[in-house]
């Protein structure tokens, strides 16, 4: 599914260069569930955004399901990433002015899906997420966890064959992250391939591998 090839990212020039990757090889198989554990500035969010082809690499390779990501022109990486991707990340994002339903929707729009279509996606994701009683509420009126199940179930209604999750408990209570991990495993189960970024270390030992990313080096910890 994922194979990164000697991938660096550098910003800035002369002085003010900073290497936030310094020759990241990685790969993830389909139906992989990894972790990347790293503190603040290790290079975690850079590394999820050129997964999740928010970004692109100074140098090195990604090919993503059989695909070179450098060849793909920026529409049809933007469609890549409304198709086969998800990302769940720590803030939930969900739009304030919409329901839980219309926030789980927005994809389908995007992808322009039919109104028959997206009803039947919709209300699928609504009952896996255990949301359907909640689907007309506002994101306030919704539970931290809730928030977090809606921003899952938009992540997934366009059924993505990858999922990246960045800090995906960060701002949830410890039982609540918990269930939310559970959800996760889950949806590994059922073969959706997930990478996650975390701090905590009970968190990271839901996956089926950890890494470890220091200073922009990754390395396999278990």
């Amino acid at each position: 599914m994922i194979k990164l090839c000697d991938i660096k990212k550098i910003y800035g020039q002369g002085n003010l260069r900073v290497e936030a990757l310094k020759g990241i090889t990685f790969n993830v198989e389909e139906g992989g569930f990894c972790s990347i554990m790293g503190q603040s500035g290790s290079g975690k969010s850079t590394l999820l955004n050129i997964l999740g082809c928010l970004d692109t690499p100074t140098r090195g390779r990604y090919i993503l399901n059989g695909t070179d990501v450098k060849t793909l022109s920026s529409s049809k990486k933007a469609w890549l990433r409304n198709t086969s991707i998800g990302f769940v990340f720590q803030s939930f994002f969900l739009l304030p002015g919409l329901t839980c339903e219309q926030n789980i929707e927005l994809p389908l729009i995007y992808r322009g899906d039919s109104v028959r279509n997206r009803k039947e996606l919709v209300t699928d994701m609504l009952n896996s997420m255990g949301l359907y009683e909640r689907r007309h509420h506002m994101s306030n009126q919704l539970s931290g966890g809730q928030c977090q199940r809606a921003a899952i179930g938009r992540a997934l209604v366009c059924r993505p064959k990858l999922l990246l999750a960045d800090e995906p408990t960060g701002n949830l209570d410890t039982k609540t992250g918990y269930e939310i991990m559970d959800l996760f495993t889950q949806l590994n189960d059922n073969k959706t391939t997930i990478v996650l970024i975390t701090h905590e270390e009970d968190i990271a030992t839901y996956a089926k591998k950890i890494y470890k990313l220091t200073d922009g080096l990754l390395e396999r910890i278990s």
